[in-house]
């Protein structure tokens, strides 16, 4: 699993992204326990990412790429060197500068380290429609996901009081606004966080997990 510590809106835990990674691998791990052919194990999250868009707010905590890239290269080699050569890295921080790492890291270690990427189209096409906009910073997709494993950490009053702020985050990206505040996002949210629920959480974990499973059975066999 891996994530990132960045705000969250004033809501939401800095370690959202961490979380949403655990509780898929999680949820994978629990579901592959009776395949005879897979025996899948997790690891301790990596709960630092390349994470700067948020740095106007107190708690991002970043590490460059190329600490990240050294990061994942060499934990991935220690494992490799122990017999467990197919790993597949999972990533819910979605800042384009760590996604973009991850996809190279995992090219470098070659067909046996798959990266599972929610940011693929063919993913995304089965999330939520406020995923798709690319409004999800700490709104509904994510609080419900964390609502689903750690609702105590979500503080529901201030959840409840806070507007619909329909962002594009990737078109902003795509026109160079490179921090929260320029994209509008003043209180570190985009989308709307008050209509998410525990229930929305499950129905996306068991897409994700599908998804995961289906990966780490490819990986499998290569």
């Amino acid at each position: 699993p891996l994530g990132a510590l960045e705000p969250h809106g004033p809501h939401a835990p800095l370690k959202t992204d961490t979380l949403i990674s655990l509780g898929i691998c999680r949820r994978a791990a629990e579901r592959l326990e009776s395949d005879p052919d897979v025996r899948a194990l997790v690891l301790p999250p990596l709960a630092y990412g390349v994470t700067r868009y948020g740095t106007a707010f107190p708690g991002a905590v970043s590490i460059g790429e190329a600490t990240l890239r050294a990061l994942v290269v060499e934990i991935c080699g220690s494992l490799a060197a122990q017999g467990f050569a197919r790993i597949v890295l999972v990533n819910n921080h979605l800042e384009p500068e760590h996604v973009q790492t991850l996809r190279k890291a995992a090219e470098e270690l070659g067909a046996a380290v798959r990266l599972f990427d929610v940011t693929r189209k063919e993913i995304a096409a089965q999330l939520t429609d406020e995923f798709r906009s690319g409004a999800g910073h700490a709104g509904s997709y994510e609080t419900s996901l964390v609502l689903a494993d750690e609702p105590t950490l979500v503080h529901r009053e201030r959840m409840q009081g806070l507007e619909s702020k329909m962002i594009d985050m990737p078109a902003a990206i795509a026109a160079g606004q490179t921090d929260f505040i320029a994209m509008g996002m003043d209180r570190a949210y985009c989308g709307a966080p008050r209509e998410a629920t525990a229930e929305e959480g499950e129905r996306t974990f068991e897409i994700l997990t599908t998804l995961l499973v289906d990966l780490v059975r490819e990986v499998a066999t290569c």
